[in-house]
């Protein structure tokens, strides 16, 4: 026994021709659907041509006035059903599909600590709204745009802490940097070899191909036991690349606002030789950051010296509906060869 599923009567439904499910298609054949108004045109300028040429019978008619009567419209229903039938051969011409297509990512992410100078001097406003505020920013920048890497987070002035685990919970990192502020250490100065101490003792055991330390700070090693060229070469042997940035402008810069509103100014210059001696020693590179504007293109650099490689596998299941609108130009077809032979066809016309 034959039995009709609910898919089987499924092109029935005048879902089909609603406008969301026409716009919810993918066409292969875009094109051929710009036949469609000129269809119904062809069927207009044929019957404006045809209007003074067709077929007449002379009847003998009774005075008086005919009235119009509404079922002289019934025989132009042929005409538009044939009109509606091209139509749907032409929509399914144009093959309506729907794609599902599944993007699946890999990669193989890198391990990077970020380094954070806290020290007093990275109060000092030259950079707006000061260095730490804008290194914070351009951090959160540089870690929305990575995929897959583990990143840890490393703050020091006169000692030096672990404040983020390398990990790929970039919210958390978000919150950690957010948290950073000034005076979180007691001891200030500037603990340079401290803080790749600890940074090298996050990574010694991972086994990523690439293991990178960003060290951030604006002045020279003042504080810690460890010496910063040892402390590069002992994260060498464990193959970490140091990229060491030295933020902030040489001169007079604004550190404060008295309470008269009187901006004070403090002299300072940066020492550059221990950040280049670190990015040497470590096969890494020394930037230069003198406004936040720059900080970000130094980071935009290392986003390109360290860029992770994603490979992308796309799955496309593609499923056609051309069918449904040529059952549906079938059924209308029927239709109009149906009318044909009735009565509301006027035979003179044909």
């Amino acid at each position: 026994m034959l039995r009709i599923t609910d898919d089987m009567l499924d092109w029935l439904s005048l879902e089909w021709f609603s406008l969301n499910t026409l716009r919810s298609f993918d066409w292969v054949f875009p094109l051929v659907l710009y036949a469609l108004p000129v269809v119904p045109l062809l069927f207009l300028l044929k019957w404006l041509f045809t209007l003074n040429s067709r077929n007449k019978l002379n009847v003998a008619m009774f005075d008086g006035k005919l009235q119009w009567q509404w079922t002289s419209l019934l025989r132009f229903i042929p005409d538009i059903l044939f009109i509606f039938f091209i139509m749907l051969v032409l929509v399914a011409l144009a093959r309506p599909q729907r794609i599902n297509e599944q993007v699946e990512q890999t990669a193989e992410g890198i391990d990077i600590i970020l380094a954070l100078d806290v020290s007093g001097s990275m109060e000092l406003q030259d950079i707006k709204p000061n260095r730490l505020d804008a290194a914070k920013e351009v951090a959160l920048d540089f870690i929305n745009g990575r995929v897959q890497d583990r990143i840890g987070l490393v703050v020091f002035a006169g000692d030096a802490y672990s404040l983020a685990p390398l990990t790929t919970d970039y919210q958390m990192l978000r919150e950690s940097i957010n948290s950073i502020g000034f005076k979180m250490i007691e001891n200030d100065g500037t603990a340079i070899g401290s803080a790749l101490a600890v940074a090298t003792n996050r990574m010694r055991d991972s086994k990523t191909k690439s293991k990178v330390v960003i060290l951030i700070s604006d002045g020279e090693n003042t504080a810690g036991s460890l010496d910063p060229a040892m402390a590069a070469q002992l994260a060498n042997r464990y193959n970490i690349k140091l990229y060491s940035i030295g933020i902030g402008k040489d001169g007079e810069v604004p550190y404060a606002v008295d309470d008269q509103g009187k901006t004070l100014f403090v002299e300072t210059k940066l020492d550059e030789s221990s950040l280049r001696d670190v990015a040497d020693i470590s096969s890494g590179q020394f930037f230069r950051a003198d406004s936040k504007d720059a900080l970000q293109e130094v980071f935009r650099s290392i986003n390109k010296l360290e860029k992770t490689e994603v490979s992308e596998k796309r799955f496309r299941d593609t499923r056609d509906y051309y069918q449904v609108y040529l059952k549906w130009a079938l059924l209308v077809l029927l239709s109009w060869m149906l009318l044909k032979n009735t009565f509301v066809t006027n035979v003179l016309e044909d």
